[in-house]
């Protein structure tokens, strides 16, 4: 599975061109060709990111932040469902962020000695 694939199975629903995923996945410093490696910790913390990245650009779309309404059902409260959704992911990405440092270096040292 390439990283353009994995990427498109984490906004599954939200319809780009490839060159816009290509983008943003240059942004996080992944290549859209490149393999995906599940793995790998970094990998998928910039995954994460470059998910985030996308539902933040559609949160700053005005037009998401109206209720619609669809035959006889309303959809509604779009924009704070979404703003959840990227609370969610940004929270993912800190945990990965913390164990990808705690895998790497450790930021505690020993104040005292007996």
């Amino acid at each position: 599975m390439l990283n353009i694939e994995r990427l498109k199975m984490e906004v599954k629903g939200i319809t780009l061109t490839d060159d816009e995923y290509k983008i943003y996945l240059d942004e996080n410093d992944l290549m859209a060709t490149e393999v995906y490696q599940s793995n790998s910790i970094s990998n998928k913390r910039k995954i994460y990111a470059t998910a985030l990245s996308i539902l933040e650009s559609i949160a700053n779309n005005p037009n998401s932040m109206k209720d619609y309404k669809l035959d006889d059902m309303t959809v509604s409260q779009y924009h704070e469902n979404l703003m959840a959704r990227i609370d969610q992911l940004q929270a993912k990405i800190d945990k990965l962020q913390n164990e990808e440092n705690n895998t790497n270096d450790t930021s505690f040292f020993m104040l005292f000695n007996d």
